[in-house]
């Protein structure tokens, strides 16, 4: 392997399995949409995986959902920092996000998100459900259409460069 091939990197896709570890793993994404004069925007957001589709949360204050009500095309990126499986994984989803306002998806949700940021702590959880649970909270669901994975494992497998040092354990 010369330096040259690592010009186009797109041959180091996340495979399936390392895809859904990470998502197993993470609950905290880059959310980005564009502004109304077009420019790209993005925060720092927790999410639930579930049924092939991202879950997070705002109030209807944020300019993201005015934002989303006005174009729901929108995106995520998601990276393997902090999770132990390994530095320098990531995917980046493009999709339509749907906001929902009614009970039964925010009772689902609520509890899930609380145990993906407090995990085995269920006094927390119940605590972060009811701080969540306010009249002008709405619940986003991002409906994904393309995704882009990237995996630098795979990258360096070949390479005298080899791994980071955050990837040594």
């Amino acid at each position: 392997m010369t330096d040259k091939d690592f010009e186009d990197v797109s041959m180091y896709v996340l495979s399936d399995e390392r895809e859904l570890e990470l998502l197993r793993r993470q609950n905290e994404c880059t959310f980005m949409w564009s502004t109304s004069e077009g420019d790209p925007v993005g925060v720092i957001m927790n999410y639930v995986y579930a049924d092939g589709r991202f879950w997070l949360t705002a109030t209807r204050r944020r300019k993201r959902i005015a934002a989303i009500e006005r174009d729901p095309r929108v995106a995520i990126a998601i990276s393997s920092r902090g999770t132990g499986i390994g530095t320098s994984q990531s995917i980046t989803y493009k999709g339509r996000a749907v906001l929902h306002d009614d009970r039964s998806v925010k009772d689902w949700f609520y509890p899930a998100l609380a145990a993906a940021v407090r995990p085995g702590e269920p006094e927390k959880q119940a605590a972060f459900v009811a701080h969540l649970d306010s009249p002008g909270r709405v619940v986003i669901e991002l409906v994904p259409t393309k995704r882009i994975g990237f995996d630098s494992a795979a990258m360096f497998a070949g390479s005298k460069a080899g791994p980071s040092r955050t990837e040594l354990g």
